[in-house]
């Protein structure tokens, strides 16, 4: 199956598509771009394979890897100096949620003169960067979960702050995307897992979401039938690359919805990742049900039509949780925050900056320090009330 789409980019979807991407480089007029990926994938033959698909097409090509799990400020720092210094025209934006964070952020203060930290999504802050000054993007990603290849904020941690920040401009979108099955064929059933749950996540809470946004809401039901009738399928055969492009499908679509907004589990799972450097796809896998739980009494109705709309048996609320709860049991995701290393130690500090996280604006009910201090704790010992 192969597609080309364009919304809301170019998208390039199908088996071995990768091979495009000296093509896809040149339609933005690089002949000289950074791809930006993480350590684990630097060394491996499909970043090889990526290279060789540039210089194929008589590109040059250089690699930026130095990005961490929970890409920094200085990370991005290192990467425009190398960018600079090697006289890049563009980022192929390559791995999973941060490399592609990495890369978009290396792409947008490329030309800039102010401070990372100037652009974060608060306000008009987007209004000072010099738009000419970003750098082109293609991205590839290598993982189905965050869905940033669609995305116009990159997630980078202020280190010195612990805080993880949104940093935002709709021109870091990147220009195309390729979402090729086979270059995630080789992730492993945990990491499959998820970054699959984050996909759902983002579907979920956009669903969820008091803003109104029809279109949005379709798309996040889609998301979320995706997630359901394949995640399963591609945890238990990684080279089933039907599951593979379905579950790539469904990242895109979570990543699209969530212009609608997004809620409390990613209210939590931003200060709990900046604090104890914890996988995002994981927290939000871990955190979902408790969220459910806690916003019951604002969304059973819309809960339950979604429950009808993706096929689920005697559709409702508590039929809905248990599907959650199956499906993380299936995938051996952890049932409590403890089992991820968290202890209660900032309880009262995780509560405080999940209140002024940006996603806590559009949680079904609007918690405030001490509920989300409440609810933090019932997921960290199990207590799903």
């Amino acid at each position: 199956m192969n597609a080309n789409w364009n919304y809301p980019t170019s998208i390039r979807v199908g088996e071995s598509r990768l091979s495009e991407l000296g093509m896809c480089c040149l339609e933005l007029n690089m002949r000289n771009p950074l791809l930006v990926t993480d350590p684990g994938l630097a060394e491996l033959p499909i970043v090889k394979e990526a290279l060789s698909a540039c210089t194929s097409e008589g590109l040059s090509c250089s690699v930026f890897s130095d990005v961490q799990p929970n890409p920094t400020g200085t990370n991005v720092e290192q990467g425009v100096r190398v960018f600079k210094e090697g006289e890049h025209d563009g980022v192929i934006a390559f791995g999973g949620g941060s490399a592609l964070d990495a890369g978009k952020a290396i792409a947008l203060m490329a030309g800039q003169t102010i401070s990372i930290w100037d652009l974060e999504d608060v306000g008009d802050n987007w209004t000072r960067a010099d738009a000419k000054g970003i750098a082109p993007v293609v991205a590839v990603p290598t993982t189905a979960g965050t869905g940033s290849e669609v995305g116009r904020v990159s997630v980078i941690l202020d280190e010195p702050n612990q805080v993880k920040r949104l940093i935002f401009h709709p021109d870091i979108v990147p220009a195309i995307v390729i979402l090729d099955p086979v270059v995630t064929a080789g992730l492993p059933p945990f990491l499959t897992a998820a970054t699959g749950m984050d996909a759902l996540s983002h579907s979920l809470e956009a669903w969820c979401s008091p803003a109104y946004h029809p279109m949005a809401e379709g798309i996040a039901a889609e998301g979320i039938r995706l997630v359901r009738e394949y995640l399963p399928v591609a945890v238990a055969n990684g080279t089933n690359l039907e599951a593979r492009t379905q579950m790539l499908v469904a990242s895109t679509l979570g990543a699209t919805a969530f212009q609608r907004g997004l809620g409390a589990m990613h209210a939590l799972s931003h200060p709990l990742g900046a604090l104890y450097n914890a996988h995002h796809g994981t927290l939000n896998a871990v955190l979902m049900p408790y969220v459910l739980v806690e916003n019951r009494k604002v969304i059973e109705e819309p809960i339950s039509r979604l429950a009808r709309s993706i096929g689920i048996d005697d559709p409702g609320f508590s039929s809905f949780l248990d599907w959650v709860l199956q499906l993380r049991e299936t995938l051996d995701i952890p049932q409590n925050l403890e089992a991820l290393g968290i202890d209660d130690a900032q309880a009262e500090r995780v509560g405080v900056m999940a209140e002024v996280d940006p996603s806590s604006g559009t949680n079904p009910i609007l918690f405030n320090a001490n509920q989300y201090q409440s609810l933090f704790l019932k997921a960290l010992k199990g207590n799903l009330g």
